[in-house]
């Protein structure tokens, strides 16, 4: 059975990240079975610039635009991804038609605000906990993180929904693609205050550090450590490369709920180094593939040792098939039987 599934993200391109890269990755592939894929993404809309990170587009304005193509489109499952402008906007359109919808926890987005704009973490919570009450279903990547977010209130019923690799993308090559000291300790990603890169580029190890991405922080960093190594965004081939001629991939967020990263790196053969946080615990279970530890420089040193065989086949594991599959299995009939009505929407309160 083909259906018609309508998707709606504010997270999309030019953004580069693991939210980004989940969505195109499993819309691509329920296309691939015949679905009818409608996302609703930002840049259909007008935008404004992120504060404090205007690369990120924010959509204005959307509600009347993103509720005529829902309604045009007519979809029989609905999944509101990110819980910016677009989503705010679908959720408010499904309960106004009293549409069952689910909805995705992808980042820790309290901590953000936190960290960006000091809202208290408990207010970003209360706010995450009204925008996901409604949905059927919440999609989380990992156990910890359900674990996480029931302990905050959250009475959602949480499904899962994990992450993929391209393994013929990603793979081992040769490492002399880089001349540069060993060992190469490199970090690919958002150059952003949540990614916590100083705790790896304030390190003193042997070798070169290596930061590929772009971000807000970057001029900063670049600044504050000029003997690491700064490339700038990459994609593609380029990108591929640089995280195969690595001897140890760098993970130094203690924010992100899964790091799809981590397993780009494992299938390039490159061993991880983490903090033993949400993220890098759910990703990395297996002690030959990965080094969790509070002292990132004794997770750098023991992750070195590391045999690159047993990193690639342990990301052999993870198929973007498999998680397209899980999605697909979540999602509800839009035409369910609901509760919600305008007049709930009405009396909604954070």
């Amino acid at each position: 059975m083909t259906l018609r599934i309508a998707f709606i993200t504010d997270a999309w391109h030019p953004q580069i990240n693991g939210v980004v890269t989940t969505i195109q990755n499993t819309c691509t592939t329920l296309e691939k079975s015949g679905h009818q894929i409608k996302l609703i993404t930002p840049d259909q809309f007008l935008t404004i610039p992120c504060p404090s990170y205007p690369s990120i587009r924010l959509a204005i304005g959307c509600y009347r635009k993103l509720s005529q193509q829902l309604t045009e489109f007519n979809p029989q499952r609905i999944h509101i991804a990110t819980e910016g402008p677009l989503g705010l906007a679908a959720r408010r359109y499904c309960l106004k038609h009293n549409l069952a919808f689910t909805t995705s926890f992808h980042t820790l987005f309290a901590e953000y605000i936190n960290l960006r704009f000091r809202i208290p973490i408990s207010v970003g919570y209360s706010f995450l906990r009204w925008f996901h009450r409604p949905a059927v279903k919440v999609m989380v990547a990992t156990q910890s993180v359900e674990s996480d977010l029931k302990s905050r209130g959250f009475k959602s019923h949480f499904v899962r929904w994990s992450r993929g690799v391209n393994p013929d993308f990603y793979y081992p090559r040769a490492e002399d693609y880089l001349s540069l000291p060993r060992p190469i300790s490199m970090f690919v990603g958002r150059v952003a205050i949540e990614k916590n890169i100083d705790a790896f580029l304030c390190l003193d190890i042997p070798g070169t550090k290596v930061v590929v991405g772009d971000g807000p922080q970057l001029k900063e960093l670049k600044e504050k450590y000029p003997e690491a190594v700064f490339v700038g965004f990459l994609s593609g081939e380029p990108l591929a490369r640089h995280m195969a001629a690595a001897d140890v991939f760098v993970f130094p967020s203690r924010t992100d709920t899964f790091g799809i990263v981590l397993l780009d790196a494992l299938a390039s053969g490159v061993p991880v180094a983490a903090f033993p946080v949400t993220g890098p615990l759910d990703v990395i279970t297996s002690d030959k593939v990965g080094k969790l530890d509070e002292d990132l420089i004794t997770a750098i040193t023991e992750a070195l040792k590391l045999d690159p065989n047993d990193c690639r086949n342990f990301a052999m594991n993870y198929s973007w098939a498999n998680c397209t599959e899980q999605f697909f299995n979540n999602l509800v009939p839009a035409f369910e039987d609901l509760t919600v009505s305008e007049s709930h929407l009405a009396t909604e309160r954070p």
